[in-house]
């Protein structure tokens, strides 16, 4: 049932992908600012019940919903398991910039592609050549592709029914929230909610990067994994985007010029500066990597049924 549910997940989103999440992210922004005014009192402990609060009931509840929709049709089942992988997963709800991007650069209006990246990036892009907007908006789609697709894949096979996928975003959302900002007292009360998020992006990242490894240039791919992931200021997304670069041939990271000051970041992967072919590579390594997963459950899928 789990492939089966991720396929017409995905492809329901290739047809119509969800645009507009502004009614699913607006309550969960007012909860999670409740729990943080309700609990936060400069103290991890409290982060932790807080942290506990907002992603526990709705993980056990939607393991619950599984089975009780399951005892009664597995068809309601699958359509639960999709539905809520439809509002959990998808690389289009945030890859529409990367492809207006792709046809601003290909139009060569780098004015439209440097606007257009800045708002996917939260920051004025104003500055950035051309070669520095094609590399932060490869970085930027390989971080969507993973945090979007492959580790909710994950989380989603592991544990029962959908609340896999609950438990990554609803930890992802309440990492990104109680994120310190320079703020001591939300730095302690927010350091539960991201040891846990690190924790759960811990295996799937890396098996995102072998994944990228397997459908792209393996050597170069475990070469960059090996020697540039760690450098990277959250090692998880290091590996996924050092093995990416390495898989595509093609240099990431290094120092941009911010509209406000220079952005100094090591360099990743090996081979030639971004351009804009690389943009395609970078489709179809997302692409090829999400096909390999799927036909891996599709393997164990089959072992199941004929054990």
């Amino acid at each position: 049932m789990s492939l089966i549910s991720l396929i017409i997940a995905l492809l329901l989103e290739q047809w119509r992908p969800l645009a507009e999440r502004k009614y699913l992210a607006s309550p969960a922004a007012r909860f999670a600012d409740f729990l943080l005014h309700h609990f936060n009192a400069g103290e991890r402990a409290h982060g932790m019940i807080a942290w506990a609060l907002g992603v526990v009931p709705a993980t056990l509840l939607a393991i619950g919903a599984h089975y009780l929709l399951y005892h009664l049709s597995w068809l309601l089942a699958l359509a639960f398991n999709v539905l809520i992988l439809y509002m959990t997963m998808g690389f289009r709800q945030v890859g529409h910039y990367f492809t207006d991007i792709h046809w601003a650069l290909k139009s060569g209006d780098l004015d439209q592609a440097r606007a257009l990246l800045g708002q996917w990036r939260g920051a004025s892009c104003a500055r950035l050549s051309l070669e520095e907007v094609v590399r932060l908006s490869i970085e930027e789609a390989l971080v969507a592709s993973y945090r979007h697709v492959f580790a909710v894949v994950f989380w989603f096979v592991v544990l029962p029914g959908p609340s896999g996928a609950i438990l990554y975003r609803l930890s992802a959302f309440l990492q990104r929230r109680w994120a310190d900002g320079g703020d001591a007292g939300l730095a302690a009360f927010g350091s539960f909610a991201a040891q846990v998020f690190r924790l759960l992006d811990w295996v799937p990242a890396r098996l995102t990067g072998i994944a990228f490894a397997v459908v792209g240039d393996f050597e170069d791919a475990a070469y960059c994994w090996r020697m540039q992931a760690a450098k990277w200021p959250d090692p998880s997304l290091g590996v996924v985007l050092a093995s990416g670069a390495g898989a595509m041939g093609v240099r990431l990271g290094m120092p941009f010029l911010s509209e406000l000051s220079p952005v100094d970041r090591p360099e990743l992967g090996l081979g030639d500066a971004a351009d804009v072919g690389f943009l395609d590579s970078t489709i179809g390594l997302v692409w090829r990597a999400l096909v390999v997963i799927l036909f891996i459950l599709l393997l164990l899928a089959i072992a199941r049924a004929l054990s």
